[in-house]
């Protein structure tokens, strides 16, 4: 038995690894209470300020400096979530039968601790949220009835309350979870936890609030990835876990891009909420600064740990310590920036003194006049989620063109061609005057609408993004931990791709949505929110696409549909759509009139006429996409005849016609036994 004085004893790997890992609950305490710390500092600062403002009464420094702390604690704990479910996903490798490995099943088990976490700070925070909007002491706000009478008054408290309700279900979800399969889409459903109180935060309210509230969307789930990611990271490398070499060199990447949303929408926000110049003259103005030098910081060390951190592990996997000095110093930064992030939305912005037009308080924006071709085509306004989204999907795709042409394989450029026209008219469908006008006339967004369910889809399908994913990505080997491509096949061949992609699921999908939506009175109830806006695009996209996809898509698929099926989803579809418009078009009362009339547009007062002639672009415009779907299909047809026709000439040369022989032979011997018979 060693003496404590022994080496060797020091040098152990286990005793070395034992410490590491003990070093994480305390780092994690640490991070907690400097996050909680740092935000009720920082409120400290502009607290007066705000309630005079406000023109509310003190609620008391419970509230005043308790939701603060509460908030930011929220915040971290929805990050770890976020990341933990980031690495089990996407960072470390499942076992070979598909179950999680100890790293991902430690991972997923944090994740679900820090969900719950997240959803107990949120039931906090909505009698938190009560007190501090009616300037009543918390323990009024915390009676039973004085709660569930003001949570739909105040719509952050509601925010908080869907937020742990969401939260409550991801824990149980990373409770039940075993296999890899369900990791992402329990990573898909934690960046859905932050988007309650994104779409009702600080930036959602005031002028160019779309801006705002797009670029806060883009900025919490930045923020989420990044932290959570490097907490994630960092807890497996001090747990001296085998693959922390791909890990770190997966996250990198991952932390490069977060960076990148992170300062742009930072600035973006930053940018309509103070002028230049009270940033230096203002307490809201100064937090700014304040926080770009942290980012700019938090920027720096990742600059660093990717110089020498990545490096050292590439050389030798069991050289941790660049890594964990690294990511230990950036988690701290990270939790008192996060901290500062919550007082800084605490504070009132400077007073812009401009008193907003209604159409401008209700949209972000003020609309000029009546929409013209011009204003359509050329009266801008970038959608930073759909217009990004489109930018993006078209770097990809031409970044694995680029890679094909590189190694000397062809892509057929009408794929190219495709695609990339499937972007642009994303683009022009969110970012033009299209996407401006859309939310103030039901016309508008029935053009919008057609636009991003029946053309952009068919564009996006023809443009084969599966297939060149898989020809680009390379493949991890027999022994190699799976990767992107990998994750591409997992997508496309699972339960849920196979029961989505069934013809009655993906017609239903694609055609009752339209009913549901208008018909069923769901766009008259939210016509008037953003988020709800956000929704519906994507709904029209991803169903369109789907419904695309099995009709004329070249890429695989998860099961094969036949020819007539695919002719009998588009015909089938034809007279849904044409008695949509029909229907929209001999309505008496106007959808979302409530709306429409309180955005005081004088040029727009005839509601129900416009109303019809959006019933009329959706009967009209519904039938066009579906022609070009027919030219596709007879297409396809014929290609598929013509390489059938190859194949079977190609087999003939090598047999010499040995199956037309059998063929010919085989009616020889029917001939003769019939003349046998007739004898």
């Amino acid at each position: 038995m060693s003496s404590p004085q022994d080496p060797s004893a020091a040098l152990d790997p286990r005793a070395v690894r034992s410490e590491s890992a003990a070093s994480l609950p305390a780092l994690t305490v640490l991070a907690l209470a400097l996050t909680a710390l740092v935000a009720p500092l920082v409120v400290a600062l502009s607290a007066a300020q705000a309630l005079t403002l406000l023109g509310i009464p003190d609620p008391g420094p419970l509230t005043t400096y308790g939701l603060p702390a509460v908030r930011a604690l929220a915040d971290l704990t929805g990050a770890v979530a976020v990341g933990s479910l980031l690495f089990a996903a996407f960072l470390t490798p499942p076992q070979s039968d598909g179950l999680l490995d100890v790293a991902g099943y430690r991972a997923l088990r944090r994740a679900g601790v820090a969900a719950l976490a997240w959803a107990g700070a949120a039931v906090l925070l909505v009698p938190l949220t009560l007190s501090d909007t009616s300037g009543q002491p918390l323990r009024k706000t915390l009676r039973p009835e004085q709660i569930w009478d003001a949570i739909p008054k105040v719509e952050v408290a509601g925010s908080w309350r869907a937020t742990a309700i969401m939260a409550l279900a991801l824990a149980i979800g990373c409770r039940l979870a075993l296999r890899w399969g369900w990791t992402p889409v329990l990573f898909g459903w934690s960046l859905l936890c932050l988007m309650p109180v994104a779409l009702t935060g600080h930036s959602s309210a005031g002028g160019a609030h779309d801006l705002a509230t797009n670029s806060l969307i883009l900025h919490l789930a930045g923020v989420a990835v990044w932290v959570g990611g490097l907490f994630a990271v960092l807890a497996y490398a001090l747990r001296d876990g085998t693959h922390t070499g791909l890990a770190a060199r997966r996250f990198s990447v991952v932390a490069a891009c977060a960076f990148v949303t992170v300062a742009a929408s930072g600035v973006i926000n930053a940018w309509l909420r103070v002028p230049f110049g009270d940033l230096f003259g203002t307490t809201y103005g100064r937090l700014v600064l304040a926080k770009t030098a942290a980012l700019c910081a938090l920027g720096v060390l990742g600059y660093l740990q990717r110089r020498s951190a990545i490096p050292a592990l590439t050389a030798d996997g069991r050289d941790r310590a660049a890594l964990i000095r690294y990511a230990g110093v950036e988690v701290l930064l990270f939790a008192a920036t996060i901290g500062l992030a919550v007082g800084l939305g605490r504070t009132p912005p400077p007073d812009l003194r401009r008193v907003p037009a209604p159409d401008e308080v209700a949209l972000g924006y003020h609309l000029a006049g009546p929409p013209t071709v011009a204003r359509l085509l050329f009266d801008w306004r970038f959608d930073l989620i759909f217009g990004t989204l489109a930018l993006v999907l078209a770097v990809l795709y031409l970044a694995g063109v680029r890679r094909l042409r590189a190694r000397g394989d062809a892509w057929p450029v009408g794929r190219t061609v495709a695609w990339l026209s499937g972007c642009a008219v994303l683009l022009l469908a969110t970012s033009s005057g299209v996407g401006r006008y859309a939310p103030a006339m039901f016309s508008v967004h029935m053009l919008q609408h057609m636009m991003l369910s029946m053309l952009t889809p068919i564009l996006l399908a023809l443009g084969g993004p599966v297939l060149l994913a898989l020809r680009a990505l390379p493949p991890a080997g027999r022994n190699g931990p799976p990767g992107p491509r990998e994750w591409v096949l997992a997508a496309v061949h699972n339960p849920v791709s196979r029961a989505l992609t069934q013809p009655a699921v993906a017609t239903a999908l694609f055609v009752v949505g339209f009913y549901a939506l208008y018909l069923g009175g769901i766009f008259d109830s939210v016509v008037g929110e953003h988020g709800a806006h956000l929704l519906m695009n994507l709904h029209f996209l991803l169903s369109g696409y789907l419904f695309y996809w099995v009709v004329i898509g070249i890429d695989p698929k998860p099961r094969q549909t036949q020819p007539l099926m695919r002719v009998g989803m588009v015909f089938g579809s034809l007279p849904f759509h044409a008695f949509f418009g029909v229907a929209l078009m001999s309505m008496t009362t106007v959808l979302g009139g409530w709306f429409y009339r309180s955005l005081g547009l004088t040029w727009n007062s005839d509601l129900l006429g416009d109303q019809r002639t959006g019933g009329g672009l959706a009967w009209a415009l519904g039938e066009v996409p579906l022609v070009v779907v027919m030219l596709a299909l007879l297409t396809q047809w014929s290609r598929s005849d013509e390489r059938l026709a190859v194949r079977l000439d190609r087999a003939a040369d090598r047999d010499h016609d040995a199956d037309l022989a059998a063929h010919n032979a085989m009616f020889a011997r029917l001939a003769e036994q019939d003349r046998e018979t007739h004898r």
